[in-house]
């Protein structure tokens, strides 16, 4: 059953994904804006779901199936890699620091949310 929770999370989530990709546009050719959105929205998310403290079951499906496979590290990784092989050097280094940081602090901001909920 936890195996079927998390595929079916993780089906929605790469549906909604996919989506968002396909409708944001790059932002004058060197910002990945949709993967900015979704791995910025799916930290504050998750962040949000760990400080609700669901069940098991609610955790496994949108914790690790839809928000596993809503965001994406590989992405971001990819996306780094070319900006730097281009030398692309300032909006590598602002799309590097606005995730990581940004990622961070929403996660944060997502758990206080969640336990105050």
């Amino acid at each position: 059953m936890n195996i079927l929770l998390i595929a079916i999370g993780g089906f929605f989530g790469a549906i909604i994904r996919y989506f968002i990709a396909d409708k944001f546009p790059l932002i004058k050719d060197t910002f990945p804006s949709a993967t900015f959105f979704v791995n910025l929205t799916g930290s504050f998310l998750l962040g949000f779901l760990i400080g609700i403290m669901p069940p098991t079951k609610w955790t496994l499906f949108i914790g690790v199936g839809f928000l596993g496979s809503y965001t994406t590290f590989s992405t971001f990784k990819i996306e780094m890699i070319r900006q730097f092989q281009e030398k692309k050097w300032k909006p590598a280094l602002i799309y590097m620091l606005l995730s990581y940081f940004g990622g961070i602090l929403l996660a944060f901001l997502g758990f206080l949310s969640g336990q105050n909920l």
